[in-house]
């Protein structure tokens, strides 16, 4: 890069600037608060906990912050399959003598008896 020495040193010893600051506080807020919640608030609750505090922040901010510094919501409940239910209910009604049609492309299912 073509950078002249005193180009880099005005930028090293330049300020923060005021983005800068409110970012930082803001972030120890999101740090803060993901650490009470431990690590369940995503995006929209932590905006909502920081307007409660009396940030005035904005959800892109958060999430611009959220994700520049690897603060991510920590998954506790796993996905649930259902198939496994569809095939105890066609058991059940084979068992009760009733016809019974699943509809793979939805999810419907048509009971009927003979």
């Amino acid at each position: 890069m073509d950078v002249s020495s005193r180009g880099l040193r005005a930028f090293r010893n330049r300020p923060a600037s005021r983005r800068q600051r409110s970012d930082l506080v803001t972030l120890a807020h999101i740090k803060e608060q993901s650490r009470l919640s431990l690590g369940s608030y995503g995006r929209p609750r932590m905006t909502e906990e920081l307007k409660e505090i009396g940030l005035n922040v904005g959800h892109r901010s958060v999430g611009r912050l959220m994700r520049q510094n690897g603060i991510s919501v920590v998954r506790t409940r796993k996905h649930k399959v259902t198939t496994i239910a569809r095939q105890a209910i066609a058991k059940q009604s084979a068992e009760r003598g009733t016809v019974i049609t699943i509809s793979t492309s939805r999810p419907t299912c048509w009971i009927g008896t003979l």
